[in-house]
C-alpha cells in the first residue's frame, strides 16, 4: 500500500474527486466499499483508492494482473500516473522528490 500527500488546496472534497477521476481517467465506475473506492482494470486486478483522515492524504493499494500483454500494462500505468497527477496535484516527477525527502528524514 501507497500514501501520496495531497497538495494543499486540493484535499477539500477529495472523496466525490477521487470517484470522478477513477471513472475520468480509467473509465469505470469506481465501486463504493466502506471509505475506499475500488476498481478493476487492464492490468490491475484490483486497485483501491482511500482518502485518508482530513483529506491531506490519499492510500492506494493494488493487485497486479501479470498474464496481460505489455501494451495493456503501459496502457494501465499511463492512466494511474494521470490519476495520481490529478488528485494529489503533484506531477510524477514532483512525488518522486518528496517521497525521496520523506525517506531521508
Amino acid at each position: 500500500m501507497q500514501e501520496y500527500p495531497i497538495k494543499r488546496g486540493l484535499t477539500k472534497d477529495l472523496e466525490q474527486r477521487v470517484a470522478a477521476e477513477l471513472k475520468t481517467c480509467f473509465g469505470v465506475e469506481p465501486e463504493k466499499t466502506g471509505n475506499a473506492y475500488r476498481i478493476r482494470y487492464g492490468a490491475l486486478k484490483r486497485l483501491e483508492a482511500i482518502p485518508g483522515a482530513g483529506g491531506k492524504t490519499l492510500r492506494i493499494d493494488t493487485e497486479s494482473d501479470i498474464s496481460v500483454n505489455d501494451e495493456v500494462i503501459i496502457d494501465t500505468n499511463k492512466r494511474f500516473r494521470k490519476f495520481l497527477d490529478a488528485v494529489t496535484g503533484f506531477s510524477t516527477k514532483e512525488r518522486v522528490k518528496r517521497a525521496k525527502s520523506v525517506e531521508g528524514e
